[in-house]
């Protein structure tokens, strides 16, 4: 190994991104999450993402993807982070705990036929697990992006997507791409069919 700490980084994210680059089932499983977020979508509903630290920054970069655009001059799609509203976060968390800071807010804005998607590098995050409960109470469809070592998600996730990775930022890195790939494949998929109309 290099005594390049940041060529090591490199390397060790590229090793990961090529294993899942490779693996046909993750890549069937983010087809198929990029599918339940158009289905959604175009029936109205709305994606909501959720995330603690590193990951609430990626809900929010996913939402403003979907809810902005991509890369193609389009109309806006229903996305909310729900890691944003800090007045919301830390009443909840306060009233009740930080365990409920997402499941309370699903419980008020979360619809039958929307999609929750959960990111969480470890997948025992309390506060996720609690908002996925919530939400397959609600008919949501529950999505996760996890690493190798989130299979407590399993049993709570509609759709799970392990990256082939336990560690944390290299986790994040991957989903983000996995995701950027999904966000590409909406984009394209929801244009298709306004063209058709």
């Amino acid at each position: 190994m290099s005594q390049d700490i940041i060529a090591n980084h490199l390397q060790q994210s590229l090793a990961a991104l090529e294993r899942a680059a490779q693996d046909a089932a993750l890549l069937a499983t983010a087809h198929k999450v990029a599918a339940v977020i158009i289905g959604a979508l175009r029936s109205g509903n709305r994606l909501l993402i959720i995330g603690n630290g590193g990951s609430a920054a990626d809900a929010q970069h996913i939402a403003a993807e979907i809810m902005g655009r991509y890369k193609k001059e389009r109309s806006a799609y229903a996305a909310v982070a729900l890691t944003t509203d800090t007045s919301a976060l830390t009443a909840i968390g306060n009233d009740y705990s930080f365990e409920r800071v997402f499941a309370r807010q699903i419980e008020g804005l979360g619809m039958r036929g929307d999609v929750l998607m959960a990111l969480s590098t470890s997948g025992r995050s309390p506060n996720i697990l609690a908002a996925l409960r919530t939400a397959r109470e609600r008919g949501l469809v529950t999505i996760g992006f996890t690493g190798s070592n989130g299979e407590a998600l399993r049993t709570a996730c509609d759709h799970l997507l392990v990256v082939p990775s336990d560690d944390t930022p290299v986790i994040q890195q991957v989903y983000m791409a996995f995701a950027h790939g999904i966000c590409d494949e909406i984009e394209q998929g929801m244009m298709r069919e306004a063209v058709k109309e």
